[in-house]
């Protein structure tokens, strides 16, 4: 079955309900595998590719360019970001105006497009001032080489912030937020996700699947991550911390509840997760990652149908976190049995 669309928050940019996005494009997946995603992407109705300048240092983009050349660039919605340094300049990073206008032409370039769909802060810069960057994104909207602005790994004061600065100078908002958001890591719903609908702003999380936690490769009982997972790799940088940060009966309980809804409706565990978050309120699209076209097979089975309530619940209870304050105190309030007056 094709994909929805979906309306990316308030704007009237329809988009396809999952994002592909190209961080394994030049690395895990070589240019043909990267080329061969995309086709089975744009063949399963997937209109929405996301990227960054700074994704194999300029790599990403310049394959998913040659791959557009071969297609009619406005049936598509193509997302990259700006922030990173991709040279040693001391002003080769960044959200300044000269970062920010060096950047669009060299991700432009790369592209081979003549405008950016989506084109997204890749995080708070807390060295510029957000009039500084709100200002220039502005003129790259009004100069037609950007259509719409997204931003990612924002704090819910740091997106109001933007978005009030916008509205007091009449400058384009950002529409679209692209934070860390799945079953295991569901922080975004104490203040992000509240205040993107509020303010119409799309949610597009990325790491829907928690790098494979929830793809069904971590089973209850085991002591070290998957050969050749993105986890055994942390690991071997990182070491054993990372695992037993996640080695945890929270975890379990989550990644437990997720099997049990795979094995009882005939889908992938990767297929639960997504089609759990994709019923999330304010959430558009999320992001999908793969290094092989098996792999994004997987996750597109999310899509043309949907999870009982009673599964939906069983999910949300299992991956319930207790919360810090003052949010444990909030949501006491907010679920209080309404007055009678």
């Amino acid at each position: 079955m094709s994909m929805e669309q979906r309306y990316l928050g308030r704007t009237g940019l329809r988009v396809s309900e999952l994002c592909m996005g190209t961080m394994t494009f030049g690395g895990a997946a070589d240019e043909a595998t990267s080329h061969r995603l995309l086709d089975a992407f744009a063949a399963a109705g997937g209109t929405f590719v996301d990227t960054a300048d700074v994704y194999g240092h300029g790599a990403a983009e310049e394959i998913l360019g040659r791959w557009l050349r071969g297609r009619r660039r406005e049936d598509l919605v193509i997302a990259t970001k700006v922030f990173g340094a991709m040279g040693r300049s001391p002003n080769a990073g960044g959200l300044t105006r000269k970062h920010i206008l060096s950047a669009v032409e060299a991700s432009l370039r790369r592209l081979g497009t003549e405008y950016i769909d989506l084109y997204q802060t890749h995080v708070w810069d807390a060295t510029t001032p957000v009039e500084e960057t709100l200002s220039t994104l502005d003129t790259l909207v009004r100069a037609g080489k950007v259509r719409y602005l997204g931003a990612s790994n924002l704090s819910a004061a740091q997106l109001q912030k933007a978005l009030c600065t916008a509205r007091e100078h009449g400058w384009e908002p950002y529409s679209c937020l692209q934070p860390l958001y799945n079953l295991l890591a569901r922080s975004a719903e104490w203040e992000l996700l509240p205040l993107s609908v509020a303010e119409g702003v799309g949610v597009i999380p990325w790491s829907p699947l928690q790098g494979g936690w929830l793809s069904g490769k971590y089973r209850r009982g085991m002591v070290s991550a998957p050969v050749g997972s993105r986890e055994a790799a942390h690991q071997r940088d990182q070491g054993r911390e990372t695992w037993r940060a996640r080695d945890t009966e929270e975890t379990w309980r989550a990644v437990d509840a997720v099997l049990a809804v795979a094995e009882e409706s005939g889908r992938s565990p990767a297929q639960i997760a997504l089609r759990w978050l994709l019923r999330q309120p304010g959430v558009t699209a999320p992001i999908i990652g793969a290094r092989s076209v098996e792999q994004l097979a997987d996750n597109l089975g999310a899509v043309g149908w949907d999870l009982t309530e009673v599964q939906a619940r069983r999910l949300t209870e299992a991956s319930d976190r207790p919360l810090p304050y003052p949010y444990d105190v909030l949501r006491r309030f907010r679920d209080r049995e309404p007055r009678e007056d």
